[in-house]
């Protein structure tokens, strides 16, 4: 009795197993006996590079929204306290330098401030 429990566990847990597949993704076709076969889709993995320049345009944006804010003179004098600070500091001033498209930012949005 106990093996005919555990092959029925096993092959439940395959059909799990494929059903889970199936549930991210498939494919259908038709073989040549008419038979429709469902083939589970490959999982791709790779770097989410669309969430990472969404990242940076946030960022760079925020550094020129925080200029056009506070004037480019007064964050200058604070990027240069930043600098003179603990290694935090230095590593978070060197970050938050002004860049050429920040300053752009900064240029277009100041008027709104």
């Amino acid at each position: 009795m106990s093996d005919a429990t555990n092959t029925f566990s096993n092959r439940l847990k395959a059909v799990e197993r494929k059903h889970a597949k199936l549930a991210r993704g498939y494919s259908c076709k038709v073989g040549r006996d008419g038979l429709i076969v469902f083939k589970p889709k490959r999982r791709k993995i790779g770097f989410p590079w669309r969430s990472l320049a969404l990242i940076v345009v946030g960022f760079l944006a925020f550094k020129g929204l925080v200029i056009a804010q506070i004037g480019a003179a007064s964050y200058e004098q604070r990027i240069s306290e930043m600098s003179q600070g603990p290694l935090q500091e230095q590593i978070g001033a060197f970050v938050m330098q002004p860049d050429p498209l920040a300053e752009v930012v900064a240029r277009n949005v100041a008027p709104y401030f």
